[in-house]
């Protein structure tokens, strides 16, 4: 007796087999059941069956089994969605999960990176000693990235390998998210370098570890002026987002200013949230952080006016030295000021360059910078007082080695207090970091700028806040009362006229070169801040530029009226 089956009811018993997960049976009789009779044509039917039920038994076997590219390709598209407009969902992280557990490898290690999501993948034993993961180790992501490290203990695995059947693989999966988008909160809180590295063992909760997780995040910059947090993603914590941070279960230690050590007792998605202390507030210009967007163009203003007022001070010093009146003080002035200028400049373009974490080099070089500066508002107040007495005091002008005493006063006090402060806390002067905010897809984060300046709040506060808002302030009595004085003269002449209107310009133009724009500082907040962001590096990096140009209008007025004086006399 023969059985022959067709491949029609072998197809339909393959599908109502595959539907009871039972594919043995079919496969089995097959074979146990040979043909019979050289029907050649049954044959063929019974061997394309067992060609479909095999593929569908592979097909029921690989059911769940995902590929390395496509968790790749996964990846890459969870990219792509951050430049559109749909918020990123908790489905993708959750599915980017499930692929990562279910990725076919044949190696320990699986490692896949994007430029914004790194994954790993690890197959664990219950022999398990231990892993430590660094940043710098890793070759598939970029050195340019902050650094980053985790340190897993030996008791990851206790729980999983104390049942009575004990596993014979464990999958440790660390995904590493270089963006905030998919974590975002209710507060839009700030994260440091805008980093999330999370980790999953299997499908099981790690949890009251007593060993705990190590997780390290290090800046490019010192951290020193903010508070930092070590955080978990809670999810459910919300009413509004997927989930919320929270620093339960986790501690926060700074084992050096550009390090943050995390140590927590579970496992799932940190980070470190960051907040400017308030005590570090005074030690910047700006309460505010600087956006990070514009601070690629204010840089490109500030050097590219400070270049500028170094080539126009150069200008502005062989123009005075080839037509210098020997008694003229008021020149005198100028010059110093100018130099004051220089020196400011030149410093400044080099105290970004210079500023390393240490060295005496950058300490020096943020005292210079602060004397500098200091030389140039005390120039700009010599400036206002020498206006004051060619205005009120026109008949009695001379004073005994007048450009001395303002020497000694413009250079010599400048110098005794950066010195004393030298004297009583070199520490005082060195690196200083700058606060930038950034944004990025509807996050906030903080890094760092540095330059080498003051880094003492009190002496930041009272000797360049406090310096240059008593100069400043000066200059702006001194400049409302002159404007007075013009306008009694105007009145006495009844009519502006041509010398009066001259002279409105004249103590216009140089009362603003006196440092008048210093005044843009103390409204760096609220709605001002970008105005003021911009007008204050364009006017003071200028500033050298602006005096070369009234320096030649004034050069070239003198021209003009000893022309006409010299014309006056040759016509009498």
């Amino acid at each position: 007796m023969r059985f022959v089956i067709s491949q029609q009811q072998w197809l339909q018993q393959a599908e109502e087999e595959e539907e009871e997960e039972e594919t043995t049976l079919p496969l089995a009789f097959c074979i146990s059941e040979p043909v019979l009779g050289g029907d050649l044509g049954q044959s063929m039917d019974c061997c394309g069956a067992l060609f479909f039920l095999c593929l569908l038994t592979l097909q029921g076997t690989a059911k769940g089994i995902t590929g390395k590219e496509e968790v790749l390709g996964y990846m890459r598209r969870m990219e792509q969605q951050l430049k559109g407009r749909k918020p990123p969902s908790v489905d993708q992280v959750h599915n980017l999960e499930q692929k990562l557990l279910n990725a076919t490898f044949n190696d320990d290690k699986l490692n896949l990176s994007t430029n914004n999501i790194h994954s790993l993948v690890f197959k664990l034993g219950c022999n398990f000693t231990g892993l430590s993961l660094s940043s710098a180790a890793l070759e598939k992501v970029p050195q340019a990235r902050a650094r980053h490290a985790m340190h897993f203990p030996a008791e990851l695995t206790r729980d999983a390998c104390s049942t009575p059947v004990r596993p014979r693989e464990l999958r440790l999966i660390c995904i590493y998210f270089f963006t905030n988008s998919f974590f975002q909160d209710d507060k839009n809180s700030s994260l440091l370098n805008n980093y999330v590295l999370g980790a999953q063992l299997d499908q099981r909760r790690v949890k009251n570890l007593r060993d705990l997780v190590n997780i390290s995040f290090w800046h490019n910059q010192s951290l020193a002026g903010y508070t930092l947090t070590c955080v978990f993603w809670k999810k459910g914590a919300s009413k509004l987002r997927w989930g919320a941070w929270s620093p339960k279960g986790c501690h926060t230690e700074q084992p050096s200013p550009s390090q943050v050590l995390c140590r927590c007792n579970h496992l799932t998605y940190f980070a470190v949230l960051m907040a400017c202390s308030p005590t570090s507030l005074p030690q910047q210009l700006s309460p505010a952080p600087v956006p990070a967007e514009l601070l690629a163009p204010l840089q490109y203003i500030s050097l590219v006016g400070c270049s500028v007022s170094v080539v126009a001070s150069l200008l502005t010093m062989v123009l005075h030295l080839r037509a210098r009146k020997p008694n003229d003080s008021t020149r005198r002035i100028h010059m110093n000021l100018q130099i004051s200028v220089l020196l400011l400049n030149v410093t400044f373009l080099l105290s970004a360059m210079l500023a390393v974490p240490a060295g005496a080099a950058c300490v020096a070089l943020a005292a210079v910078l602060h004397y500098a500066l200091l030389s140039c508002l005390t120039w700009m107040a010599i400036e206002g007082f020498n206006l004051y007495l060619l205005l009120g005091r026109v008949y009695n002008v001379y004073i005994h080695r007048y450009v001395l005493k303002l020497c000694t006063l413009g250079w010599g006090v400048p110098a005794l207090l950066v010195l004393l402060v030298l004297a009583v806390k070199s520490s005082v002067y060195g690196l200083h970091t700058i606060p930038v905010s950034s944004s990025q897809e509807n996050g906030t984060s903080f890094q760092n700028v540095s330059m080498c300046w003051v880094r003492s709040p009190s002496v930041h506060g009272v000797l360049v806040m406090g310096y240059s808002g008593f100069t400043t302030l000066f200059n702006l009595v001194v400049l409302a009362w002159a404007l007075g004085v013009l306008r009694r003269l105007r009145l006495r002449t009844k009519g502006p006229g041509p010398q009066a209107c001259r002279d409105t310009v004249t103590v216009l133009g140089l009362t603003v070169l006196l440092g008048t724009t210093w005044a843009l500082a103390f409204f760096s907040f609220g709605v001002f801040l970008l105005p003021q962001l911009f007008l204050f590096s364009i006017f003071n990096s200028l500033y050298g530029f602006f005096f070369f140009l009234w320096f030649c209008s004034q050069k070239y007025r003198s021209e003009v009226e000893v022309k006409a004086e010299m014309e006056a006399l040759s016509s009498s």
